[in-house]
């Protein structure tokens, strides 16, 4: 299994496939709430779906790392506290933002949209990292990808689009998504990956659905048969994508693996223009796409010397 995750070509292919399910999030969800008629305005039914798909997710995740690897899944009282405010940020607060922002953005929009919390993480590095600041490079990227999510914004009609609880909600759950990755980053130290995103989901959701649950009207959300498969597939998605990219991440570089994040708009504005009736590509969303998958592309790039020249220095350390 080691070896499929170091595999260039096995990684380049689970990188990809882990990018397109997670693009796949967008039209799925939107074509849930239609079946599972929900109501656009109605933010509590979006809680409680929420909640109960990233339960599900995080308790595969739990039962993955119970049956792989069974002394990683505990966590001391203090480890408990951190994943808590963690769940409360990366799962209560961003998807509370991203599922009732969704809601009022096509799904091409929001798969562009989705795409600010990799530029925002860039800004927060600049303020919060001594060793990774902005350089031309960024900047370059920076420009590109929020240009790209301006134009998606733009329409045919050339008038600038923007609802706090649309658009601003799916910018909102950038921000909270590029905070949660500095909180994991410095809070979660010496707990196990599969262990973060299991706990995280966990605990985030038993919160939405604490908050949500009581609040749900009657007929809010109608479950069928296609609804259950979706709920299911959104659920699956989430616990296959986090457990394959984790792994991954284990024994290869990050910023190599983060340029091929760029398919996640790009496969999340085709599968929303496939799925989803009424949606179709124009060449401002064509337009979006190309800088948005540019700009990832641009920010995460490393080349092959700096890549050797880190990990040569990261050797020395180890050596001394």
């Amino acid at each position: 299994m080691k070896g499929i995750f170091q595999n260039k070509w096995s990684v380049i292919a689970i990188a990809v496939f882990c990018s397109i399910l997670w693009g796949s999030a967008f039209p799925v969800l939107k074509v849930s709430y239609e079946e599972l008629q929900m109501a656009p305005d109605d933010t509590i039914a979006k809680i409680v779906f929420a909640g109960g798909r990233f339960l599900l997710a995080g308790l595969i995740v739990l039962a993955f790392l119970l049956i792989s690897n069974p002394k990683q899944i505990k966590i001391t009282a203090k480890q408990l506290l951190v994943l808590v405010i963690l769940g409360l940020v990366q799962t209560t607060l961003q998807y509370y933002f991203f599922y009732n922002g969704l809601a009022k953005v096509s799904g091409m929009q929001g798969a562009i949209l989705s795409s600010s919390g990799t530029f925002f993480a860039v800004l927060l590095a600049h303020y919060y990292y001594k060793n990774d600041r902005m350089n031309w490079q960024k900047t370059v990227g920076l420009i590109a990808g929020f240009s790209g999510i301006i134009i998606a914004n733009w329409g045919q009609a050339f008038q600038f689009s923007f609802t706090l609880t649309g658009e601003g909600y799916m910018i909102l759950a950038g921000v909270t998504s590029a905070v949660a990755t500095i909180m994991a980053k410095e809070l979660a130290t010496g707990i196990h990956p599969f262990a973060i995103t299991g706990w995280q989901l966990t605990l985030g959701a038993t919160i939405m659905l604490f908050i949500g649950l009581p609040q749900l009207s009657e007929g809010a959300i109608v479950f069928t048969p296609f609804g259950w498969g979706l709920f299911i597939y959104s659920a699956f998605l989430s616990a296959a994508a986090f457990a394959l990219w984790y792994s991954m991440l284990k024994f290869n570089n990050a910023g190599e693996l983060s340029m091929y994040k760029f398919i996640v708009p790009v496969s999340g504005s085709m599968l929303s223009a496939l799925f989803i009736p009424g949606e179709r590509l124009d060449w401002f969303i064509l337009a979006a796409i190309g800088l948005v998958a540019v700009g990832i592309i641009v920010v995460n790039y490393r080349s092959k010397t700096a890549v050797s020249q880190k990990e040569l220095s990261r050797s020395a350390t180890n050596a001394s």
